[in-house]
């Protein structure tokens, strides 16, 4: 049986959001590089081979791979006015049956950062993952101490649920993250009494 490939774009006010691509080598790797010192108090520790090629070639396939399977959204941030890549943005990790769900990673490169583009893609991505994808909650996390993408999540939506100890290994340390939810049909505080 033949099946489609799944094409994913989203459009927003100021940007088009779309997977990787492999003419996206250069652009992502300078704007990974301009922003090492930027990102890395809040990522994983990047590998030896994070920004060859081959690396990068494996991100596009991984990316076309999850798209179709529908396991993941992996999208680059492109403003629309001279295509400036900005960063990206991925719905991963998605559930199906029962929970209905996945999970929200982003970066933003240190030059766009504070600019209202991360919540723009985070409204639209969450919109996506709603409308078209049918999930029913979307969680992301972060360190306590990142007051500008706990900030953000909040800007868009979403809830403080809690703390999850030694959730992730970041910069190369186990660290705690705080976790947030964003529900289609946000109930939460509703008691449905009055």
């Amino acid at each position: 049986m033949l099946t489609r490939r799944r094409k994913v774009r989203i459009e927003t006010d100021r940007m088009s959001l779309r997977p990787p691509q492999h003419s996206d080598f250069r652009t992502w790797t300078a704007l990974r590089v301009a922003s090492r010192e930027f990102l890395s108090p809040w990522e994983p520790t990047w590998a030896q081979d994070h920004l060859t090629r081959k690396a990068f070639t494996n991100r596009v396939y991984w990316a076309a791979r999850s798209v179709g399977g529908g396991t993941a959204v992996p999208l680059f941030l492109f403003l629309r006015e001279g295509n400036v890549l900005l960063g990206a943005i991925t719905l991963d990790n998605i559930r199906r049956g029962p929970a209905q769900a996945g999970t929200l990673g982003y970066w933003i490169g240190e030059a766009h950062a504070r600019q209202g583009y991360m919540r723009e893609a985070i409204e639209a991505v969450v919109h996506h993952g709603f409308s078209v994808l049918d999930l029913s909650r979307i969680e992301a996390a972060c360190l306590p101490e990142n007051k500008a993408s706990r900030g953000v999540l909040e800007r868009s939506g979403f809830k403080y649920e809690g703390v999850a100890q030694s959730y992730l290994q970041i910069n190369g340390r186990w660290r705690n993250h705080v976790l947030y939810a964003n529900l289609r049909g946000d109930r939460r505080g509703k008691t449905g009494i009055g």
